[in-house]
């Protein structure tokens, strides 16, 4: 059965013990897998990747009709989910083991998904689609976050950490529990203290490297990408920022397209375009038309599925994406 995201809090854990939960929002995700199962009390908890699982099957079914004399309950959390895994998750739905939840933690899956219609189509399953957030969504966080605390707090502060979180729920609320920790004690917090605090997903040299990817500064670019020791574990982030940073590109592109001044527009952007950020932004929008940015958009979001299915190369895919985007040359 379909359960929508905001209503996972509501689940009957009483007669259900398989679930999906799929979509980029992982920070929702992890939030709703900790309130609704309530993980910090749980003792026996076993995380799994898919290809743990695929690549020693007998096991994994060992594991999950072995008891010890002390367990209870077990909660199974199995990460990276995708249809190759299809048969055994079937296997398991059938066999309704005793004691055992299943929570299945995927990325985006297709309508055409075989393990997200089994879990949409039976009664006794719940899958859940987790979206990404958007600026609202984010902005109502951090005002619930800081009313809570009966701390007042400017909207321009609420719209750094909004812009600097670059749509992760999880970053997010990373920062807010480092916010939580300071201001113990406090009545009040200013902007420079929580530009100090937090680092969030503005890492510097990513933020600089996309800028600069998308003004075409090809120099710039390659010298970032040199300089800067890029882990795998990186490659996400820096494709995510490419991602949220274009489809700003193309919105800006498009109130170009109807008529208004190009000052005007970037002074009355929402969010904020910070006064650091507005020449590089200026130089953006020199350099790329509507019809381009739209197609950066989708490449990227291919890029992702690329750098995903080749983790052992996705320094190189990544750093060979950015440097074409950045050449004058290519546009």
């Amino acid at each position: 059965m379909i359960i929508k995201s905001f209503e996972s809090n509501k689940i009957n854990q009483k007669n259900i013990k398989n679930y999906l939960f799929y979509g980029e929002n992982e920070g929702h995700k992890t939030e709703s897998i900790n309130n609704v199962f309530n993980t910090k009390s749980l003792e026996n908890i076993y995380r799994y990747e898919e290809k743990e699982i695929l690549d020693n099957p007998e096991n994994f079914f060992n594991s999950l009709v072995s008891k010890s004399f002390f367990e209870n309950e077990k909660l199974i959390i199995i990460s990276r989910v995708g249809d190759k895994i299809f048969h055994i998750i079937e296997e398991i739905i059938e066999k309704n083991l005793e004691d055992v939840k299943i929570i299945l933690n995927a990325g985006l899956l297709e309508k055409k998904s075989k393990v997200r219609n089994l879990f949409e189509k039976n009664k006794n399953t719940v899958c859940v689609a987790f979206y990404a957030d958007n600026n609202q969504m984010l902005n109502t966080l951090v005002n619930n976050f800081f009313r809570e605390k009966k701390i007042s707090i400017s909207q321009q502060l609420i719209n750094l950490l909004v812009e600097r979180c670059r749509g992760s729920r999880q970053n997010l609320k990373n920062e807010l529990n480092k916010i939580d920790s300071f201001i113990i004690g406090k009545k009040n917090i200013n902007l420079d203290q929580i530009i100090k605090l937090t680092n969030l997903a503005e890492n510097y040299n990513v933020s600089e490297l996309i800028d600069s990817c998308l003004a075409k500064n090809f120099k710039k670019t390659v010298n970032i990408l040199n300089e800067n020791n890029f882990s795998p574990e990186d490659c996400i982030l820096i494709i995510r920022t490419l991602l949220n940073k274009s489809k700003r590109l193309h919105e800006l592109l498009s109130e170009i397209n109807n008529n208004k001044n190009l000052e005007q527009i970037i002074s009355s952007f929402k969010p904020p375009i910070f006064w650091k950020d507005k020449e590089v932004v200026k130089q953006q929008m020199k350099n790329w038309d509507l019809n381009k940015a739209e197609n950066l958009i989708y490449q990227t979001s291919e890029l992702e599925l690329t750098v995903k299915k080749n983790p052992s190369n996705a320094i190189n895919i990544l750093s060979d994406f950015i440097i074409s985007k950045s050449n004058r040359a290519n546009s």
